[in-house]
């Protein structure tokens, strides 16, 4: 058993966050899965890595261009046609653990991060286009698309809840998910089928508290760098318990309601002088979920450990985030400013990657028109 099958037995499970063309068509994602990998996720960065980085999509963007398809008509098809590839592969894992695992996600367009009917419309086109269960539309939790998402969820769309920073936000997702199914039953639905995930960014937390603590500079500033995106972390798990424990979700588990588990996002430690794992490590526990993206996994296979240790250290959570504040850290004003750069962020990844496949579209036809002359 590798480390991978032995952190499934504590509880959590990791998922792979990368997509490729060939990643999928060579055979290399299927021996991943085999290996122990439970899931994947995507989104435009990665996707702009994927669609830059060689020839591989070069025949379908010609076949696509030749059809007199639009840029944004061409990127959804090659977003559709990988992640229908990956739902394939993943197929026989997410019928084994009974919908448990198995997922892709996709992301809704970073543009439409505060547009509710727009982030509703494209959810749904998507889900249809790609026609597969195991697939998670990926929804940022912003004001705009909390609504979004109950609807999806009301309409059995399976959501990937993203860009969550603060316990705050953490509770209005899962009031999305819950209000989401309960819409669904009074409609007469079943909802055994629903599933979501809750993807908390971690390293992204102590990223930019670690600024706010070095320009404060004093000794106890200085000594909480490091701490923040496992604290907030272990809070919101201790309200994941919380509020799957109560009453509300005992009723809706009893109509087969799937429980909505925590992902940690953003899992990959930025600060070299941190350790590799660090927001791996500390976070296995029941019901869990770790996107990593390749290098982490590497990391994971060679040294990783498996031991549950998402509630060590919960009681000093709360007092590490209280301490964070007293420096002098306006620990609402980093949640809202980390919100608004990971939408931007995630804008700029796809508008960048609309420009590439219009350069690779001109290519394309030059290339062509020089091969007929």
């Amino acid at each position: 058993m590798n480390i991978l099958h032995e952190l499934h037995t504590h509880g959590q499970s990791i998922w792979y966050d990368f997509i490729g063309r060939n990643f999928i068509t060579s055979g290399r994602m299927k021996e991943l899965v085999e290996k122990g990998i439970r899931g994947m996720t995507s989104n435009p960065t990665i996707f702009e890595g994927a669609i830059a980085g060689g020839e591989e999509y070069d025949e379908q963007i010609a076949s696509l261009d030749g059809a007199g398809k639009t840029t944004g008509e061409i990127a959804t098809e090659l977003f559709m046609t990988d992640v229908r590839g990956a739902c394939d592969v993943l197929r026989p894992l997410f019928d084994q653990s009974n919908g448990s695992d198995g997922y892709i996600s996709l992301e809704v367009s970073p543009t439409l991060a505060n547009n509710t009917e727009g982030s509703i419309e494209e959810a749904i086109r998507l889900w249809k286009g790609v026609d597969r269960p195991n697939l998670m539309m990926k929804i940022p939790a912003t004001p705009e698309g909390y609504p979004a998402i109950q609807e999806c969820i009301a309409e059995g769309i399976n959501i990937n809840i993203t860009l969550i920073f603060s316990v705050e936000q953490y509770r209005q997702v899962v009031e999305a998910y819950l209000s989401g199914l309960e819409a669904r039953l009074r409609g007469g639905r079943s909802i055994d089928h629903v599933s979501s995930v809750a993807s908390l960014f971690v390293s992204r937390i102590d990223s930019m508290i670690d600024g706010w603590l070095e320009r404060i500079g004093s000794p106890e500033a200085l000594a909480l760098r490091g701490k923040a995106g496992l604290a907030n972390s272990k809070l919101v798990y201790q309200e994941f318990q919380r509020l799957f424990s109560a009453e509300r979700w005992d009723r809706l588990r009893a109509e087969g309601a799937n429980l909505q588990r925590p992902l940690w996002a953003s899992t990959s430690t930025k600060n070299p002088d941190y350790p590799d794992l660090l927001y791996v490590d500390n976070l296995i526990g029941p019901n869990t979920v770790n996107t990593v993206p390749p290098a982490t996994l590497e990391s994971i296979l060679d040294h990783g450990i498996a031991s549950s240790t998402i509630e060590k250290g919960m009681e000093e959570a709360e007092e590490t985030m209280r301490s964070i504040e007293e420096a002098g850290v306006s620990l609402e004003k980093v949640m809202d400013d980390l919100l608004d750069q990971g939408v931007e962020k995630f804008a700029a990844s796809f508008t960048s990657l609309f420009e590439k496949i219009e350069a690779k579209r001109e290519q394309l036809r030059q290339a062509g028109i020089a091969e007929s002359s």
